[in-house]
């Protein structure tokens, strides 16, 4: 317990870049039990959750400028449900989009109520 990625308040973001270009079919989220949590709460969990992959990388003038003109398509849209098992497994709709990304993006959207921080203790992505 405490050994997460943690952010400030109910919501943030993070790119993960895949070791390959990877047909994405699922995406896990783990946070610790309410068992295992020192407080007996885990109102610090992710709640609403999308994710994301870019079908254009940034130029490296975007980059320069902080400017951010990619182009993102949203794969699944769930909600981490603290009453189940820590460790969830969501499929992508990655049909819609039939070839291999090397990045993806989570979008925490919501927590389950703690307004300082957020955390999230594991990310595996699916695919081929």
């Amino acid at each position: 317990p405490g050994n997460c990625w943690a952010f400030k308040g109910h919501q943030g973001q993070v790119v993960i870049r895949l070791p390959a270009r990877v047909y994405l079919t699922a995406i896990t989220v783990q946070h610790i039990t309410k068992e295992a949590s020192p407080s007996g709460t885990v109102i610090s969990a992710p709640k609403d959750i999308a994710v994301f992959v870019s079908l254009l990388g940034p130029s490296a003038g975007d980059v320069a400028l902080g400017g951010d003109r990619e182009e993102e398509t949203l794969l699944g849209m769930f909600t981490y449900n603290v009453e189940k098992d820590a460790m969830q497994t969501f499929p992508l709709k990655n049909m819609l989009l039939p070839r291999a990304f090397s990045h993806v993006k989570l979008l925490v959207k919501s927590n389950w109520g703690n307004p300082w921080y957020t955390c999230i203790y594991r990310v595996k992505v699916h695919g081929k």
